[in-house]
């Protein structure tokens, strides 16, 4: 029986669902969700291995027009990881309505691309379904797709014959990642990632723009493991809103992503978090050098 593996890059614009259908893809949580838009800023890796299969998803950055040199940054990340992929998949958002917007990212990532070109159209639960027609026609006339796929990330519908598409489409080739391989992600990331999707759920307006996580320090004790983080902000009244009145948002921050870890590393931790400012970091070459952008 051969065997068929290769990479596809998932992309779109910004809160399309891109994370959450590429975590439904594998049937386990890799990438970080929220409702807030940019909320991927790493190309994350998640691998789905079968009996014939193995598939490498990264999913991105929404790409957008951006405000800031991150955002510039996020966008290059963008075009490097749709290098070199067997397929990519541009996911719309159908609630929202299929668009300019998706035609520019089309424009600017699919066209030219040799490989599959396979178009997802996402949130098809929240249409009533006389509404759907129209924008999976809207989907096609983007550009020559070689599939319009509907699907609902959030209840998985159409989720397996994306994956089915993609698996036949892949060449034969080796496995790249062990059979029980989820991620490449460091685990200093994924931890970082679990502090900053919790953070995003309790902040509002500009705060979880402007929102990086770093882990500092990483020590493992017999059943303990812990996590000392810092929750990285561009001002002083935002460091005020991420650690609240009496410490209650930071405190509330952090009891969810210990949860999370506990649930991940499958045994106890204890997380430090302390909130630091750096400002204006999202605009300082230096800072996102040393934040890992």
């Amino acid at each position: 029986m051969s065997f068929r593996s290769g990479f596809v890059a998932v992309i779109g614009r910004p809160n399309t669902g891109k994370s959450t259908l590429v975590n439904a893809l594998v049937g386990r949580k890799v990438a970080i969700v929220s409702n807030k838009p940019q909320t991927t800023r790493r190309g994350v890796r998640a691998v789905l291995t079968s009996d014939d299969h193995q598939i490498v998803f990264t999913d991105t950055p929404g790409f957008h027009k951006p405000r800031t040199l991150l955002g510039s940054r996020l966008n290059d990340l963008v075009g490097q990881v749709t290098q070199g992929v067997d397929a990519i998949v541009q996911v719309v958002d159908a609630a929202d309505g299929v668009g300019r917007g998706d035609a520019f990212v089309f424009e600017r990532q699919v066209y030219g691309f040799t490989g599959s070109k396979i178009c997802a159209v996402n949130k098809l639960d929240v249409l009533r379904n006389h509404d759907e027609v129209p924008q999976l026609q809207a989907a096609a006339e983007i550009g020559a797709w070689d599939e319009v796929v509907p699907v609902s990330a959030k209840t998985g519908r159409g989720v397996g014959v994306l994956r089915d598409l993609l698996a036949e489409r892949l060449p034969e080739g080796p496995a790249y990642y062990p059979a029980d391989a989820v991620t490449d992600q460091p685990l200093e990331d994924r931890l970082a990632e679990i502090v900053r999707e919790k953070a995003l759920a309790v902040t509002r307006q500009e705060v979880p723009h402007s929102i990086a996580v770093v882990v500092e320090e990483l020590e493992k004790q017999d059943a303990l493991t812990k996590v000392h983080a810092s929750l990285i902000v561009e001002r002083d009244s935002q460091k005020g809103i991420v650690i609240g009145k009496g410490g209650e948002t930071l405190k509330t921050i952090g009891s969810r992503a210990r949860e999370e870890m506990e649930f991940l590393l499958d045994g106890k931790v204890f997380l430090d978090l302390r909130v630091k400012v750096l400002k204006e970091w999202q605009r300082d070459p230096k800072a996102l050098q040393r934040l890992g952008f």
